[in-house]
Protein backbone atom coordinates (compact mmCIF):
# COMPACT_ATOMS: atom_id res chain seq x y z
CA UNK A 1 0.00 0.00 0.00
CA UNK A 2 1.60 3.31 -0.97
CA UNK A 3 2.63 5.71 1.60
CA UNK A 4 0.18 8.45 1.58
CA UNK A 5 0.75 11.86 0.71
CA UNK A 6 2.09 14.68 3.68
CA UNK A 7 -0.60 16.27 4.75
CA UNK A 8 -1.06 20.27 3.73
CA UNK A 9 -3.15 23.01 5.96
CA UNK A 10 -4.34 26.57 5.81
CA UNK A 11 -6.87 27.80 7.79
CA UNK A 12 -7.33 28.70 11.46
CA UNK A 13 -7.84 26.23 14.04
CA UNK A 14 -11.83 27.23 15.16
CA UNK A 15 -12.72 26.97 11.50
CA UNK A 16 -10.68 23.68 10.53
CA UNK A 17 -10.56 20.71 13.37
CA UNK A 18 -7.72 19.01 11.72
CA UNK A 19 -5.73 21.49 11.94
CA UNK A 20 -6.25 21.91 15.95
CA UNK A 21 -5.42 18.12 15.84
CA UNK A 22 -2.43 18.33 13.53
CA UNK A 23 -0.52 21.18 15.97
CA UNK A 24 -2.37 21.08 19.24
CA UNK A 25 -2.61 24.83 19.64
CA UNK A 26 -5.15 27.39 18.79
CA UNK A 27 -4.79 29.90 16.23
CA UNK A 28 -7.34 32.45 15.25
CA UNK A 29 -6.11 33.52 11.99
CA UNK A 30 -5.68 31.71 9.40
CA UNK A 31 -1.61 30.21 9.15
CA UNK A 32 0.40 27.47 7.27
CA UNK A 33 0.88 23.97 8.24
CA UNK A 34 2.18 20.75 6.86
CA UNK A 35 4.00 16.96 7.34
CA UNK A 36 7.34 16.23 5.74
CA UNK A 37 8.70 12.91 6.30
CA UNK A 38 6.93 12.19 9.45
CA UNK A 39 7.45 15.33 11.23
CA UNK A 40 5.10 18.20 11.63
CA UNK A 41 6.31 22.39 10.31
CA UNK A 42 4.10 25.14 10.59
CA UNK A 43 4.45 28.72 9.55
CA UNK A 44 3.76 31.58 11.72
CA UNK A 45 4.24 34.90 11.86
CA UNK A 46 5.95 36.98 14.75
CA UNK A 47 2.90 37.74 17.07
CA UNK A 48 2.40 33.56 17.45
CA UNK A 49 5.74 32.30 17.06
CA UNK A 50 6.98 32.19 20.23
CA UNK A 51 3.73 31.03 21.88
CA UNK A 52 3.26 28.41 19.28
CA UNK A 53 6.65 27.08 19.87
CA UNK A 54 6.22 26.51 23.65
CA UNK A 55 3.06 25.36 23.66
CA UNK A 56 2.22 23.72 20.06
CA UNK A 57 2.72 19.84 18.63
CA UNK A 58 4.67 21.26 16.16
CA UNK A 59 8.35 19.98 15.47
CA UNK A 60 9.09 22.88 14.08
CA UNK A 61 8.55 26.47 13.76
CA UNK A 62 9.55 28.50 10.55
CA UNK A 63 9.38 32.09 10.51
CA UNK A 64 6.71 33.43 8.26
CA UNK A 65 8.31 36.95 7.95
CA UNK A 66 11.54 35.52 6.67
CA UNK A 67 9.71 32.84 4.08
CA UNK A 68 8.11 35.43 2.83
CA UNK A 69 10.95 37.55 2.13
CA UNK A 70 12.44 34.39 0.62
CA UNK A 71 9.51 33.85 -1.81
CA UNK A 72 9.54 37.27 -3.01
CA UNK A 73 13.41 37.28 -4.02
CA UNK A 74 11.99 34.20 -6.13
CA UNK A 75 8.88 35.08 -7.40
CA UNK A 76 8.47 39.11 -7.38
CA UNK A 77 7.41 42.10 -4.78
CA UNK A 78 3.64 40.14 -5.48
CA UNK A 79 4.12 36.72 -3.99
CA UNK A 80 2.09 35.15 -1.03
CA UNK A 81 1.55 31.74 0.60
CA UNK A 82 1.24 30.13 -2.66
CA UNK A 83 4.67 31.09 -3.64
CA UNK A 84 5.75 31.27 0.17
CA UNK A 85 4.72 27.45 0.11
CA UNK A 86 5.89 26.58 -3.16
CA UNK A 87 9.51 27.41 -1.65
CA UNK A 88 8.89 25.93 1.55
CA UNK A 89 7.93 22.78 -0.98
CA UNK A 90 11.41 23.32 -3.22
CA UNK A 91 13.45 23.45 0.53
CA UNK A 92 12.01 20.30 1.75
CA UNK A 93 11.97 18.35 -1.68
CA UNK A 94 8.27 17.92 -1.98
CA UNK A 95 6.24 17.48 -5.02
CA UNK A 96 2.66 16.35 -3.71
CA UNK A 97 0.45 16.90 -0.76
CA UNK A 98 -2.65 15.59 0.66
CA UNK A 99 -5.45 18.54 1.15
CA UNK A 100 -8.95 18.44 2.78
CA UNK A 101 -11.46 18.53 1.11
CA UNK A 102 -12.66 22.26 1.83
CA UNK A 103 -9.17 23.30 1.39
CA UNK A 104 -9.43 26.76 0.20
CA UNK A 105 -9.92 26.82 -3.99
CA UNK A 106 -8.17 30.29 -4.85
CA UNK A 107 -4.52 28.71 -2.76
CA UNK A 108 -5.57 25.16 -4.95
CA UNK A 109 -5.20 26.97 -8.37
CA UNK A 110 -2.24 28.73 -7.04
CA UNK A 111 -0.67 25.87 -5.67
CA UNK A 112 -1.44 24.34 -9.08
CA UNK A 113 -0.62 26.81 -11.48
CA UNK A 114 3.37 26.76 -9.52
CA UNK A 115 4.08 23.03 -10.35
CA UNK A 116 2.48 21.25 -7.15
CA UNK A 117 0.25 18.42 -7.09
CA UNK A 118 -2.35 18.02 -4.74
CA UNK A 119 -4.93 15.36 -3.91
CA UNK A 120 -8.25 15.58 -1.83
CA UNK A 121 -8.27 13.38 0.90
CA UNK A 122 -11.72 12.35 -0.32
CA UNK A 123 -12.81 11.71 3.49
CA UNK A 124 -11.07 12.13 6.46
CA UNK A 125 -7.61 13.87 6.61
CA UNK A 126 -6.60 12.36 9.70
CA UNK A 127 -8.67 9.27 9.56
CA UNK A 128 -7.34 8.54 13.32
CA UNK A 129 -9.28 11.77 14.44
CA UNK A 130 -12.17 8.86 14.81
CA UNK A 131 -10.94 7.35 18.06
CA UNK A 132 -10.12 9.07 21.21
CA UNK A 133 -7.56 8.30 23.38
CA UNK A 134 -8.37 7.95 26.66
CA UNK A 135 -7.20 11.88 27.52
CA UNK A 136 -9.69 12.75 24.67
CA UNK A 137 -12.42 10.75 26.13
CA UNK A 138 -12.07 12.64 29.27
CA UNK A 139 -11.80 16.04 27.62
CA UNK A 140 -15.34 14.73 25.81
CA UNK A 141 -16.51 14.06 29.24
CA UNK A 142 -15.45 17.67 30.86
CA UNK A 143 -17.00 19.01 27.85
CA UNK A 144 -20.28 17.36 29.05
CA UNK A 145 -19.74 18.25 32.61
CA UNK A 146 -20.04 21.67 31.15
CA UNK A 147 -23.59 21.41 29.34
CA UNK A 148 -24.33 19.52 32.48
CA UNK A 149 -23.97 22.71 34.42
CA UNK A 150 -26.44 24.54 31.64
CA UNK A 151 -29.04 22.05 32.41
CA UNK A 152 -29.30 22.49 36.17
CA UNK A 153 -29.46 26.06 35.69
CA UNK A 154 -32.62 25.81 33.00
CA UNK A 155 -34.31 23.55 36.33
CA UNK A 156 -33.14 25.92 38.36
CA UNK A 157 -35.37 28.74 36.27
CA UNK A 158 -38.39 26.61 35.66
CA UNK A 159 -38.87 25.54 38.81
CA UNK A 160 -38.90 28.61 40.13
CA UNK A 161 -40.70 30.18 37.19
CA UNK A 162 -44.67 30.85 37.95
CA UNK A 163 -47.68 29.87 35.81
CA UNK A 164 -50.01 32.87 34.83
CA UNK A 165 -52.10 32.02 31.97
CA UNK A 166 -50.42 31.03 28.82
CA UNK A 167 -47.03 32.51 30.18
CA UNK A 168 -44.27 31.69 32.15
CA UNK A 169 -43.09 34.60 34.61
CA UNK A 170 -39.32 34.83 36.06
CA UNK A 171 -38.13 37.45 38.20
CA UNK A 172 -41.64 39.07 37.51
CA UNK A 173 -40.53 39.05 33.47
CA UNK A 174 -41.34 36.79 30.56
CA UNK A 175 -39.37 33.45 30.39
CA UNK A 176 -38.23 33.47 26.84
CA UNK A 177 -35.54 31.07 25.18
CA UNK A 178 -33.44 34.08 24.63
CA UNK A 179 -33.32 35.17 28.03
CA UNK A 180 -32.80 31.08 29.33
CA UNK A 181 -29.87 30.97 26.98
CA UNK A 182 -28.08 33.48 27.95
CA UNK A 183 -28.34 32.20 31.31
CA UNK A 184 -26.76 29.03 30.84
CA UNK A 185 -24.47 29.89 28.65
CA UNK A 186 -22.88 32.69 31.04
CA UNK A 187 -23.15 29.81 33.45
CA UNK A 188 -20.68 28.02 30.99
CA UNK A 189 -18.63 30.15 30.83
CA UNK A 190 -17.78 30.89 34.24
CA UNK A 191 -16.64 27.50 34.57
CA UNK A 192 -14.49 27.04 31.57
CA UNK A 193 -17.06 26.52 28.72
CA UNK A 194 -17.87 28.32 25.44
CA UNK A 195 -21.49 27.70 24.92
CA UNK A 196 -22.38 28.94 21.33
CA UNK A 197 -25.62 28.80 19.53
CA UNK A 198 -27.46 26.55 22.44
CA UNK A 199 -30.88 25.58 21.71
CA UNK A 200 -33.80 25.77 23.89
CA UNK A 201 -37.00 25.91 21.79
CA UNK A 202 -40.67 25.00 23.20
CA UNK A 203 -43.97 23.89 21.41
CA UNK A 204 -43.54 23.76 17.50
CA UNK A 205 -40.36 25.48 17.35
CA UNK A 206 -38.73 22.22 18.88
CA UNK A 207 -40.15 20.52 15.87
CA UNK A 208 -37.14 22.21 13.77
CA UNK A 209 -34.24 20.37 15.50
CA UNK A 210 -31.74 23.16 15.18
CA UNK A 211 -34.53 25.85 15.60
CA UNK A 212 -32.58 27.91 18.34
CA UNK A 213 -35.99 29.06 20.03
CA UNK A 214 -37.50 32.37 20.70
CA UNK A 215 -39.51 34.37 22.61
CA UNK A 216 -41.83 33.17 25.38
CA UNK A 217 -41.56 29.60 26.73
CA UNK A 218 -44.94 28.12 27.36
CA UNK A 219 -46.62 26.69 30.31
CA UNK A 220 -47.52 22.75 29.94
CA UNK A 221 -45.42 22.72 26.65
CA UNK A 222 -42.72 20.40 25.28
CA UNK A 223 -39.31 22.47 25.73
CA UNK A 224 -35.72 20.29 23.92
CA UNK A 225 -32.61 22.04 25.37
CA UNK A 226 -29.62 21.00 23.08
CA UNK A 227 -26.28 22.33 24.78
CA UNK A 228 -22.68 21.42 23.39
CA UNK A 229 -20.49 22.94 24.98
CA UNK A 230 -16.16 23.74 24.06
CA UNK A 231 -14.19 23.10 26.91
CA UNK A 232 -11.87 25.79 26.44
CA UNK A 233 -9.06 24.53 27.70
CA UNK A 234 -8.54 21.10 25.74
CA UNK A 235 -10.71 22.30 22.48
CA UNK A 236 -12.90 19.10 22.47
CA UNK A 237 -16.95 19.81 22.88
CA UNK A 238 -19.68 18.19 24.88
CA UNK A 239 -23.25 17.35 23.31
CA UNK A 240 -26.25 16.63 25.61
CA UNK A 241 -30.17 17.63 25.06
CA UNK A 242 -32.89 16.99 27.84
CA UNK A 243 -36.79 17.61 27.32
CA UNK A 244 -38.23 19.64 30.22
CA UNK A 245 -42.17 20.62 30.60
CA UNK A 246 -43.21 23.07 33.29
CA UNK A 247 -46.87 22.28 34.38
CA UNK A 248 -48.86 18.88 33.82
CA UNK A 249 -47.87 17.10 30.57
CA UNK A 250 -50.51 15.75 28.50
CA UNK A 251 -50.96 11.71 28.30
CA UNK A 252 -49.84 12.31 24.50
CA UNK A 253 -47.12 14.37 25.72
CA UNK A 254 -46.27 11.75 28.68
CA UNK A 255 -45.92 8.60 25.74
CA UNK A 256 -43.95 10.53 23.60
CA UNK A 257 -41.76 11.40 25.92
CA UNK A 258 -41.03 7.80 27.28
CA UNK A 259 -40.90 6.09 23.47
CA UNK A 260 -38.28 8.49 22.63
CA UNK A 261 -36.11 7.20 25.84
CA UNK A 262 -36.92 3.76 25.56
CA UNK A 263 -35.52 3.98 21.89
CA UNK A 264 -32.36 5.66 23.10
CA UNK A 265 -31.81 2.77 25.65
CA UNK A 266 -32.59 0.44 23.01
CA UNK A 267 -30.00 1.91 20.42
CA UNK A 268 -27.22 2.21 22.98
CA UNK A 269 -27.31 -1.16 23.92
CA UNK A 270 -26.80 -2.17 20.36
CA UNK A 271 -23.27 -0.06 20.16
CA UNK A 272 -20.49 -2.18 20.21
CA UNK A 273 -17.22 -2.41 17.62
CA UNK A 274 -17.97 -3.67 14.35
CA UNK A 275 -21.55 -2.95 14.24
CA UNK A 276 -23.15 -1.16 11.44
CA UNK A 277 -24.42 2.47 12.84
CA UNK A 278 -27.27 2.08 9.51
CA UNK A 279 -28.25 -1.36 11.62
CA UNK A 280 -28.83 0.79 14.58
CA UNK A 281 -30.76 3.86 13.34
CA UNK A 282 -33.18 1.23 11.51
CA UNK A 283 -33.91 -0.53 14.80
CA UNK A 284 -34.72 3.13 16.08
CA UNK A 285 -36.81 3.97 13.28
CA UNK A 286 -38.36 0.22 14.13
CA UNK A 287 -39.14 1.05 17.93
CA UNK A 288 -40.79 4.45 16.81
CA UNK A 289 -42.97 2.76 13.92
CA UNK A 290 -44.34 -0.24 16.41
CA UNK A 291 -45.29 2.31 18.79
CA UNK A 292 -47.16 4.28 16.50
CA UNK A 293 -44.88 7.25 15.43
CA UNK A 294 -45.19 7.67 11.60
CA UNK A 295 -42.30 9.39 10.07
CA UNK A 296 -43.54 11.39 7.14
CA UNK A 297 -42.01 14.22 4.39
CA UNK A 298 -44.24 16.43 1.67
CA UNK A 299 -43.55 19.32 0.44
CA UNK A 300 -44.04 21.61 3.58
CA UNK A 301 -40.88 19.40 5.64
CA UNK A 302 -41.01 16.10 7.97
CA UNK A 303 -42.18 14.87 11.02
CA UNK A 304 -41.31 12.02 13.33
CA UNK A 305 -38.11 10.93 13.83
CA UNK A 306 -36.56 13.23 10.59
CA UNK A 307 -32.53 12.91 11.71
CA UNK A 308 -29.78 10.64 12.36
CA UNK A 309 -29.67 8.47 15.38
CA UNK A 310 -26.23 9.59 16.18
CA UNK A 311 -22.89 11.94 15.42
CA UNK A 312 -19.03 11.47 15.92
CA UNK A 313 -18.32 14.13 18.92
CA UNK A 314 -14.69 15.49 19.42
CA UNK A 315 -12.86 18.67 18.62
CA UNK A 316 -15.75 19.57 16.27
CA UNK A 317 -19.46 19.13 17.63
CA UNK A 318 -19.90 16.93 14.34
CA UNK A 319 -16.73 14.90 14.34
CA UNK A 320 -15.51 11.28 12.74
CA UNK A 321 -18.03 8.62 12.81
CA UNK A 322 -21.82 8.35 12.33
CA UNK A 323 -25.12 6.52 13.30
CA UNK A 324 -27.59 7.11 10.72
CA UNK A 325 -29.11 5.91 7.24
CA UNK A 326 -25.85 5.47 5.99
CA UNK A 327 -23.62 2.42 6.54
CA UNK A 328 -20.51 2.69 8.39
CA UNK A 329 -19.22 0.39 10.71
CA UNK A 330 -18.42 2.08 14.39
CA UNK A 331 -14.72 1.34 15.74
CA UNK A 332 -13.52 0.58 18.73
CA UNK A 333 -12.55 4.33 20.56
CA UNK A 334 -15.09 5.91 18.77
CA UNK A 335 -17.14 8.30 20.43
CA UNK A 336 -20.45 9.17 19.34
CA UNK A 337 -24.12 10.59 20.73
CA UNK A 338 -27.00 8.64 20.75
CA UNK A 339 -29.80 11.01 20.11
CA UNK A 340 -33.21 9.69 19.05
CA UNK A 341 -36.02 12.38 18.93
CA UNK A 342 -39.51 12.72 17.35
CA UNK A 343 -40.98 16.05 16.03
CA UNK A 344 -44.97 16.40 15.50
CA UNK A 345 -46.54 20.09 15.66
CA UNK A 346 -49.16 20.51 17.65
CA UNK A 347 -47.60 18.01 20.10
CA UNK A 348 -44.25 19.03 20.19
CA UNK A 349 -41.08 17.93 20.20
CA UNK A 350 -38.68 15.30 22.31
CA UNK A 351 -35.12 14.90 22.39
CA UNK A 352 -33.16 12.53 24.43
CA UNK A 353 -29.10 12.75 24.02
CA UNK A 354 -26.23 10.92 25.37
CA UNK A 355 -22.92 10.75 24.59
CA UNK A 356 -20.90 7.20 24.71
CA UNK A 357 -17.48 5.98 23.69
CA UNK A 358 -17.55 3.02 21.41
CA UNK A 359 -15.55 -0.43 23.32
CA UNK A 360 -15.38 -4.52 22.10
CA UNK A 361 -18.45 -5.19 24.01
CA UNK A 362 -20.67 -2.25 24.01
CA UNK A 363 -19.49 1.48 25.43
CA UNK A 364 -19.12 3.33 28.21
CA UNK A 365 -21.06 6.54 28.91
CA UNK A 366 -18.85 9.91 28.48
CA UNK A 367 -21.96 12.07 30.17
CA UNK A 368 -24.44 11.79 33.00
CA UNK A 369 -27.83 13.73 33.97
CA UNK A 370 -30.93 12.64 35.20
CA UNK A 371 -33.98 12.39 32.67
CA UNK A 372 -36.40 14.24 34.93
CA UNK A 373 -38.45 15.64 32.69
CA UNK A 374 -41.58 16.85 34.33
CA UNK A 375 -41.19 20.20 36.31
CA UNK A 376 -44.52 21.89 38.99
Amino acid sequence: MPTPLPPLLYADTRANPDLLYFGRVEVHDPFLAFGARGRKITVQGALEFGRVKRTGAFDTVLSREEWMERARRDFGPKASVAEMIACLAQAHRLRAFRVNDDFPAALYTKLRALGLRLEFANGLLFPEREIKTPAEAAAIREGNRLACVGFKVVEDVLRRARIKGRTLLFQQKPLTSERLIFLVETAIKEQGGDARDTIIAGGDQACDPHERGSGPLRPHELIIVDIFPRHQASGYHGDMTRTYLKGRPREVQRRMVATVRTAQLAATRLIRAGVDGRDIHQAVHATFTEAGYETRRDANGAVGFIHGTGHGLGLAVHDPGRIGPVSAKLQAGAVVTVEPGLYYPGLGGCRWEDVVQVTATGSRPLSRHPYRWEIR
